[in-house]
């Protein structure tokens, strides 16, 4: 089986490569040297590496893709520079792809094509599920309607098209979690004001559980949301990863600060998205980590253990 993966090196594709073993991978990496460094430990010699999809004429020959590719969202302030940067490095490459899968004479029979849960907004207390649509001129909205409208052109009988909204992946090296590891562990962790907005969160297994789970069944295609079935407001995450670190849990972070200091990308963390995977769940996908407190006592344990 040969798979074409994009965005490898990534928090979740790199991760996603210690479960492709049995697969024969093209990485596409912008630096391949850098690619192999990061790798040397997951290649197993069944990665071959490519700087550009201009090196293929068609995906004949390819069973799946798999699009992870995308600058991080919430690295950096969101300067215009940085928006054009985040659209381009998912559109241009999801456009690509699109082209190649249409100018095969045998495409790959599914395309797994990120996108993220930002594309609902902010949506208070309201449970929702991917039946729900949204218009909205927020940039992580365009960003994300863009993104999977690409993406879908890709579907056709002969290829199936999942887009994945993934939700705040749960993992110890990358994501929101990393960023939030140290000052909890500290004592300085808290709610960002009263803590109301809910986060869609998703254990990193589970984030890579959906996505084999979605390679490997052949009626799946459509919207997906990648987040765990019991989301819990901003308050709820931050007592639980105090509880289960046993650090105090006493401070507060103003809602005027966080968007003083993130600007426009300040509702990545304001947000309220109480999303649920409905579609996921109702194809048979089981998650090993459903609840939040299960799923941080894991982490904590693998951290201990590394």
């Amino acid at each position: 089986m040969k798979i074409l993966l994009t965005g490898g090196t990534g928090f979740i594709g790199a991760e996603l490569l210690k479960h492709l073993t049995t697969w024969e991978v093209v990485l596409l990496t912008r630096d391949i040297g850098a690619a192999q460094k990061k790798l040397q430990h997951t290649d197993i010699g069944n990665i071959k590496y490519i700087e550009n999809l201009a090196l293929l004429d068609s995906l004949d020959g390819f069973d799946a893709v798999v699009n992870l590719a995308g600058e991080p969202i919430a690295n950096k302030r969101w300067s215009e520079a940085q928006k054009q940067k985040i659209c381009d490095s998912r559109w241009q490459t999801t456009a690509q792809i699109v082209e190649l899968i249409q100018a095969s004479q045998t495409p790959p029979s599914v395309f797994i094509s990120g996108s993220a849960v930002g594309y609902y907004g902010d949506q208070k207390a309201h449970p929702f599920d991917e039946t729900l649509h949204v218009e909205s001129d927020a940039f992580a909205h365009q960003v994300c309607t863009e993104w999977e409208r690409i993406a879908l052109h890709a579907q056709s009988e002969r290829t199936r098209v999942c887009v994945i909204r993934t939700g705040v992946v749960l993992g110890l090296d990358g994501g929101a979690l990393k960023k939030m590891w140290l000052p909890y562990q500290l004592g300085l962790g808290g709610p960002i004001g009263q803590g109301e907005q809910y986060i869609p969160w998703i254990h990193l297994l589970d984030q890579i559980g959906a996505i084999l789970y979605l390679l490997e069944t052949t009626q799946a295609h459509g919207i997906f949301n990648l987040c765990a079935p019991h989301p819990v407001t901003n308050a709820m995450f931050s007592k639980t990863l105090a509880k289960t670190l046993h650090r105090p849990h006493l401070l507060t972070t103003p809602k005027w600060g966080i968007r003083l200091l993130l600007g426009e990308g300040a509702c990545l963390l304001l947000d309220s998205l109480r999303a649920k995977p409905k579609r996921l769940t109702e194809i048979g996908f089981q998650f090993s980590f459903s609840h939040l407190e299960p799923a941080l006592k894991n982490l904590v344990s693998l951290s201990n253990k590394g």
